[in-house]
């Protein structure tokens, strides 16, 4: 894999996750916006399955306890 695509390929998972924890956190996209000072039209774009800037995600993935962690290599198979 190149690293354009591993590069997209980790944001993509990283929304993905921002995404879930959104929907399962109990909390309103106002409740967040108004406790991390994320625009709601920022959540409502990423619920959308739209990106954000890596600020906003940086923002949300403390917000929520999350860590960004690299894995070692996998074994071919």
């Amino acid at each position: 894999m190149t690293h354009i695509n591993y590069t997209i390929t980790l944001l993509l998972m990283i929304m993905e996750q921002i995404r879930k924890q959104i929907e399962i956190c109990g909390e309103s996209r106002y409740r967040i916006s108004k406790e991390t000072g994320i625009d709601k039209a920022a959540l409502c774009r990423i619920m959308q399955g739209r990106t954000c800037t890596v600020e906003t995600a940086d923002i949300l993935l403390k917000y929520f306890g999350l860590t960004i962690t690299k894995r070692g290599k996998r074994k071919a198979r």
